[in-house]
């Protein structure tokens, strides 16, 4: 049976009730209706609870390079599981197109057949080589990854945040530490110390390495999609996270008696059916100063924006008379309204949709 997570009048957050206790607590008026912002259903308390003891509650979280897993457990239930659409390439893709149309731009302001001397070089405005920056398409991964924690650790009582650590390997070709195969550094591997440094915030963290996840996974009995990791379902990485998770539970140890030695699991934990989410960024473009490519007579108009001529946002969640989804763009007179997978669904008349829940930076798909 699903587990609903309860918070109290002030929103702390209470350990989980079940479905039909939420049920009659919404129909006596003892709680309301809330969902969080990773489109988790809570309830929130209108009195004060019997009890506020607490068990351990554990995060765990399967870092990638284009998608991430995440799992929260208890030691008798799943409470929740996430399978995170990475915006990577997107960000890494814009970053070139905005070194691009910046050179360009200084291009065209230069005047080169004057002197050196006497062209219009602006100076730096910044020491841009500093050292230990983070890759921006390294940082929207993690900040997408550290946006659920959080959004988690308001309606659970988070007692630890599992994280996959990834070591660096020694390439016997080149001899690099680092390398793997001779391929170098693994963008997964970057930024993991500032992360862990983020996720201290929130609760202990616990470094778990690949093959902790693997021993505990198989384990536990549960299979991992390997062949097509792009798939959204719960085998490709959210089944990692859930493994990750399960580790602070069991454990496999040596141990040793008058006679034998030896090495077996201890511990125990149950893995229940429990609510899957995919979720992703607002795949709409951000506000640029002009298209790359000019239209007839050189001129060049601006593009991208989250705001739409009627009112709405990118990313808000509207009800039309054909469809519920997200404000995907718009023209003169009407809304595009698209899925959670960003493809549109149907151009509607802008007087015919109604709001019903602003952008979050978050599109969740169930």
């Amino acid at each position: 049976m699903l587990r609903v997570p309860v918070v109290d009048s002030n929103h702390q957050p209470l350990m989980p009730t079940t479905s039909a206790r939420a049920r009659k607590w919404i129909e006596s008026g003892k709680a309301i209706k809330r969902w969080s912002d990773n489109g988790q259903f809570y309830v929130q308390l209108t009195i004060e609870p019997s009890g506020r003891n607490t068990q351990d509650i554990v995060i765990g979280i399967d870092p990638g390079k284009n998608y991430s897993g995440i799992g929260a457990v208890s030691a008798k239930f799943t409470l929740y599981t996430a399978h995170l659409i990475l915006p990577f390439k997107t960000v890494r893709e814009r970053m070139d197109n905005r070194r691009l149309m910046r050179r360009g731009r200084r291009g065209r302001r230069i005047n080169r057949r004057v002197e050196f001397s006497k062209r219009a070089h602006r100076q730096k405005r910044f020491a841009n080589r500093r050292q230990g920056k983070l890759a921006p398409s390294i940082r929207a991964n993690r900040q997408l990854e550290l946006r659920i924690v959080s959004e988690l650790c308001k309606i659970y009582p988070v007692t630890e945040i599992r994280y996959e650590y990834v070591r660096a390997d020694v390439d016997k070709t080149s001899g690099r530490k680092g390398a793997k195969s001779g391929k170098g550094f693994s963008p997964v591997m970057v930024g993991q110390v500032w992360m862990l440094e983020q996720l201290s915030s929130f609760a202990p963290v616990v470094k778990v390495e690949g093959y902790q996840t693997a021993q505990v996974r198989n384990y536990l009995g549960l299979t991992k999609n390997k062949t097509d990791k792009s798939k959204p379902e719960f085998n490709t990485h959210a089944v990692d996270g859930v493994a990750i998770a399960a580790s602070h539970f069991v454990e496999y140890r040596k141990y040793h008696r008058l006679d034998v030695d030896g090495a077996d699991w201890f511990g125990s934990i149950s893995i229940t059916p429990a609510s899957f989410f995919v979720i992703r960024r607002p795949p709409y473009s951000r506000r640029q100063l002009h298209l790359m490519v000019p239209s007839c007579g050189g001129i060049r108009r601006k593009y991208g924006g989250s705001t739409t001529r009627h009112g709405l946002r990118k990313g808000d969640l509207v009800n039309s008379p054909s469809c519920i989804g997200f404000v995907s763009g718009d023209t003169e007179r009407q809304i595009s309204v698209s899925d959670a997978s960003w493809k549109r669904l149907g151009q509607i008349a802008a007087s015919k949709v109604s709001l019903i829940r602003r952008s979050n930076g978050l599109v969740v798909a169930c």
